[in-house]
């Protein structure tokens, strides 16, 4: 049972983030420092929002074939996504059901799933299919054995994933989103590149550093700073399921800009760059001619795990300058991705400091006040 003195302590930060968010935005202030720093309200949101919300894992395009698999976890759920024989997605519990080990690491190709601990194995539709000399058990029935069925839906070439089988299809959630930038042809964009990495930083320090662009001409100063026009940035409010803000300008590099071929887009949308922050967790920076994204899980108040991919438009694939220019831009993001790394976890420092108090946000800040107002949605949901 939870110690009631942290209970209430617990309370008394939502209930701080809540008033926070009534204010109005032209009075808005950065959340309460303990939101970042409390194991229970990390818990609370593994509740309230990881074990309930629809949650990105990656790209469709990165299991091609039967057998391609990918593992992550859904708040303390792992769980594995992979590509069955009909090249149907299928999500399921990644937890053998003999003594519960974790059945599959990473991503890679296989054939059966087979547990690392006993070799009990099954189909990629999760029946178990072998259990070495269980037929010596009476009591033991291979049939009765299914690995458990996780909801997993695909948008726009993204594979998301919930525990909750009530929740609203994702292209529902999500449909104002596709509205906004069906003409960027997402669904067709082609992942070049994926890596995973682990900051020492909590998960909402990383996606509020995302959401806004106003730190860009300090933070990366030594990268694309002296390129940022904050004038040039818009932030309009966001929507319950996501927010976004753009960015107009010609780009340093081709790809930024819509290939001569892309017949999608127009005016200037030829040359804008959208960056769309999906609750909770999943980041994209989507520009006419490439995307790169980043997909967030905590691992404790104090530590992300990120997925990190991009890639090219269709119309880029077959340009034989484009992978030269994504090679220059993956350098480029791994600058920014380290500029940002020690930015955050500073950040996170400091949120520890007696002295932390919320300051004011700044009108390039609308989308930080917009996630601030859905944890506070949904941590104080019945």
């Amino acid at each position: 049972m939870e110690n009631p003195t942290v209970q209430t302590a617990t309370h008394a930060l939502v209930d701080a983030l809540v008033t926070g968010c009534e204010r109005p935005f032209s009075d808005a202030r950065s959340m309460p420092p303990g939101v970042y720093t409390s194991p229970e309200f990390l818990a609370l949101e593994e509740r309230a929002i990881f074990a309930k919300e629809w949650q990105c894992v990656g790209r469709a395009s990165a299991l091609k074939a039967p057998g391609d698999y990918l593992s992550a976890n859904i708040a303390t759920q792992p769980i594995v996504v992979v590509r069955d024989e009909k090249m149907a997605l299928r999500a399921m519990s990644n937890v053998c059901l003999h003594r519960m080990s974790v059945l599959l690491e990473g991503r890679g190709n296989i054939r059966r799933i087979v547990c690392p601990y006993h070799a009990w194995n099954y189909g990629l539709d999760g029946a178990l299919k072998g259990a070495p000399l269980m037929d010596q058990q009476a009591g033991f029935c291979k049939e009765s054995y299914q690995l458990p069925a996780i909801r997993c839906e695909e948008w726009q070439g993204w594979i998301y994933v919930t525990l909750d089988q009530h929740a609203q299809p994702v292209n529902q959630q999500l449909a104002q989103l596709g509205e906004l930038i069906g003409a960027y042809g997402m669904t067709d964009y082609v992942e070049t590149f994926y890596e995973e990495h682990v900051w020492d930083t909590n998960w909402k320090i990383l996606a509020e550093n995302f959401m806004e662009s106003y730190h860009l001409p300090m933070l990366h100063r030594a990268t694309v700073g002296p390129h940022s026009r904050l004038e040039e940035m818009e932030c309009p409010p966001g929507y319950p399921a996501f927010n976004y803000h753009w960015i107009t300008k010609e780009a340093s590099l081709p790809i930024g800009n819509a290939h001569p071929d892309n017949n999608r887009l127009t005016g200037h949308w030829r040359k804008t760059t959208a960056l769309l922050a999906i609750y909770p967790t999943h980041l994209i920076t989507l520009t006419p001619g490439y995307f790169w994204y980043l997909v967030l899980q905590p691992q404790g108040v104090g530590r992300v795990h990120i997925r990190f991919g991009g890639g090219l438009a269709p119309e880029f694939i077959a340009d034989p300058e484009a992978n030269a220019h994504m090679a220059t831009l993956k350098t480029l993001l791994d600058e920014v991705n380290a500029e940002d790394k020690r930015g955050v976890e500073a950040v996170f420092r400091g949120v520890h400091a007696p002295l932390a108090k919320p300051g004011h946000l700044s009108h390039l800040e609308r989308p930080n006040f917009d996630f601030a107002r859905y944890l506070a949605s949904k941590l104080t949901a019945r």
